[in-house]
């Protein structure tokens, strides 16, 4: 009776409390404002209702210190932690800002693709791209509970969901998505990763413990000749097989082993990795002198601001030991600079960091350049989209207009 009863309905969808209710600001009241002692003001009105609205919260509303005691306390990654754990990490002298910039990840298993009872979602087979065609969205926004990353969002104006497209139409003219090319900070990196499909099953349905790691094994070596065999025979270009085996993310993920995926306990195997953040070495303040807790300023990765538990609970499913290998990674890179820059450590530590990570001073090198000097043609490897090739599937190519873009001449709404 239950099932039948929610054939047709979601018991699970978001409210509008696990968002924010959307307003504007009445600016007349600002702008017509006769003269007077009273500084005019423009107040908050809610989009939803129209009336006056008195603002708790809203996008952003987290970023640095802002609603913590709301949000950051509330943090499901600290359910691994002791209460005397997660009450350090809100301790002044053990702060430390950690930014998650995060986008759909166009997941190899993606959940959203499997909830759509309109088969509004699919997955680009060229190039991976996760999309949602709104022309035949009939907004039952199954999606918006399906994805556990929560990157696909539902517009009541047009009574459409909505999600990130890696800037399709820029990745076919050989452009890297907006978010990527402006980024400032140049923390993104894009490029291509052969995996093989018929591993996906198996590997989603795998034991957590073996998770992370085959996740990592789906993706295949493409330098490897019997690789590069099967990939021709499967119709891939020479060019994509290039642009592989000059991707950045292969060298981050599988050369140097220093990304891993974000959350991958939720086993939609997703396609975006992150390098997880070196943190300052601990400190305390006594008699108003900041002074480090470790005997060397290059205090150990043990001594880490937020606990290994944390940082395993967002990027290797629990496994404190893949992560803190990582870490040791990027230790070693940090000290070995540091030795060839300044000189003012001794090598014998830095070939000691270096051993225990498993890193040699030209890999070390490589990473260091990757991370900070590459240009945009190394953090950016895109090949040729060859949209001919999946356009000629289902209609003649002559007869399609050699333009990119969006495909709508008509803005989504409701009932379209």
């Amino acid at each position: 009776m239950i099932s039948i009863k929610n054939i047709t309905y979601n018991p699970h969808m978001p409210s509008m409390d696990d968002y924010y209710e959307p307003w504007t600001y009445k600016y007349s009241e600002l702008f017509e404002a006769p003269e007077g002692d009273d500084q005019p003001t423009a107040r908050p009105v809610s989009l939803v209702t129209g009336q006056p609205i008195d603002v708790k919260s809203g996008p952003n509303w987290d970023d640095d210190l802002g609603g913590s005691q709301d949000y950051a306390r509330k943090d499901v990654n600290m359910d691994a932690l002791t209460p005397a754990e997660r009450e350090e990490m809100f301790e002044l002298e053990r702060l430390t800002f950690m930014y998650l910039p995060r986008i759909c990840n166009h997941c190899l298993n993606p959940t959203c693709v499997a909830s759509c009872p309109s088969g509004a979602l699919y997955k680009r087979g060229e190039d991976g791209i996760v999309l949602l065609n709104q022309e035949r969205c009939r907004g039952w926004r199954m999606c918006i509970t399906a994805c556990p990353y929560k990157k696909t969002y539902y517009n009541w104006s047009t009574g459409k969901s909505e999600k990130c497209l890696l800037c399709y139409p820029r990745l076919e003219a050989g452009i890297p998505p907006a978010c990527f090319h402006t980024c400032v900070g140049r923390i993104r990196y894009l490029g291509v990763m052969l995996y093989d499909a018929d591993k996906i099953q198996e590997t989603a349905s795998c034991d957590e413990r073996e998770l992370v790691q085959r996740h990592l094994d789906i993706y295949l070596d493409p330098f490897d000749p019997e690789v590069i065999r099967q990939a021709r025979a499967c119709g891939i270009a020479d060019s994509t097989l290039d642009a592989a085996q000059k991707s950045p993310v292969w060298k981050f993920v599988k050369q140097w082993g220093i990304a891993l995926p974000l959350h991958p306990e939720f086993r939609t195997l997703p396609n975006l990795f992150y390098v997880p953040p070196l943190l300052p070495t601990m400190g305390r303040v006594k008699d108003d002198i900041y002074d480090t807790t470790t005997k060397s300023f290059w205090g150990g990765i043990e001594g880490s601001r937020l606990p290994m538990k944390y940082l395993a609970s967002l990027f290797s499913a629990g496994d404190t030991a893949r992560v803190e290998m990582v870490l040791k990674r990027e230790m070693a890179v940090k000290i070995h600079r540091r030795v060839v820059t300044v000189g003012d450590l001794p090598q014998d530590e830095a070939a000691a960091a270096m051993a225990e990570a498993g890193v040699s001073a030209e890999v070390a090198d490589e990473i260091f350049r990757l991370t900070t000097l590459a240009l945009n043609e190394e953090r950016f490897v895109i090949p040729a989209a060859h949209r001919e090739e999946a356009i000629e599937l289902i209609e003649a190519t002559g007869d399609r207009k050699g333009d990119t873009g969006f495909g709508f001449t008509a803005k989504p709404a409701r009932g379209l």
